[in-house]
């Protein structure tokens, strides 16, 4: 069943790359009208993450806002299945990094870089970056427990020469990447929630008490790797920009949770100037902080 669902998958992508995008954006209405007014996929979430989140907000701004947030997911999705069968020259037309050179000035130089990120925008296109480097880069990822859908995005993420890298598996991978030398760059999504017990962390992150996972910062130092930010930008459908912003190139330098704290103020300004485009369905905050199980506190 397994083998036959993800064949199932491969085949129904591959028929649909002869479509053209604009062909696939009017099945995405479609399936927002079913996503939102039919069915309401996690609306009580969405609107209570809105509500929490910026509560300075008026209901009506924040209506607007879950609108666009579905309009967008049903996007996200269809770009998502598409990606699977997408040209190396057409992604590139439709997903442009705008300053690779940053990133690879540190490569050039020997030094390993790590890309902190979040669920904003159309983030599997980010895997696409594989076209643009010559070095190693790896996708840091939580395998998913249906086998089939798992071996589906393993397969899409790995098209564009990316490594798709299981998330218990990154630590060991990166400090054997540097024991021998070897140059390589990583992709974290660094908006993930931490399981209750590896709760190390928690500071305030869009007007809550989050716990924040601590991977980062703990690879960063250990291996000396650069720390870039992310910030992918809508320009409208089926077309993306990426930035990459320096958050440090000295982690060793820096204080405890120094690092950790500068990538969660980034992701947060980005979520905050574009608020529609990041994953709001997800329970991000379905841990409640017991301060007694807390070691420390950020901002």
């Amino acid at each position: 069943m397994t083998y036959l669902l993800y064949h199932i998958l491969r085949g129904f992508t591959w028929l649909n790359h002869f479509l053209p995008l604009r062909v696939h954006y009017a099945f995405s209405d479609f399936l927002f009208f079913l996503v939102y007014r039919v069915f309401g996929y996690r609306r009580k979430v969405v609107q209570t993450n809105l509500a929490n989140a910026f509560p300075e907000k008026t209901e009506q701004e924040r209506k607007k806002i879950e609108r666009q947030f579905y309009r967008h997911f049903c996007d996200s999705f269809i770009e998502t299945l598409y990606f699977s069968q997408i040209s190396p020259s057409r992604i590139k037309k439709r997903m442009k990094f705008l300053n690779p050179e940053l990133a690879e000035k540190y490569l050039d130089e020997g030094r390993q870089v790590i890309v902190s990120m979040g669920h904003h925008n159309n983030w599997e296109w980010m895997c696409s970056w594989g076209l643009h480097t010559k070095t190693e880069f790896y996708v840091v990822y939580k395998p998913l427990h249906n086998k089939s859908i798992d071996r589906f995005y393993y397969k899409l993420r790995s098209r564009f020469n990316a490594i798709p890298l299981e998330k218990n598996k990154t630590f060991r991978q990166l400090v054997s990447d540097k024991n021998e030398n070897k140059v390589a760059a990583a992709g974290f999504l660094n908006d993930q929630t931490p399981k209750k017990n590896e709760i190390q962390y928690w500071t305030t992150f869009l007007n809550q008490e989050t716990p924040i996972l601590l991977g980062t910062e703990k690879i960063a130092k250990k291996i000396d790797a650069v720390v870039l930010g992310a910030h992918m930008q809508k320009q409208k459908r089926g077309h993306y920009t990426l930035t990459f912003h320096l958050i440090t190139d000295k982690p060793k330098e820096t204080a405890q949770y120094e690092i950790t704290e500068k990538h969660t103020r980034f992701l947060e300004q980005i979520i905050k100037d574009e608020p529609a485009y990041w994953l709001w369905s997800h329970r991000r905050w379905k841990h409640k902080r017991e301060p007694e199980n807390t070691e420390s506190t950020g901002k």
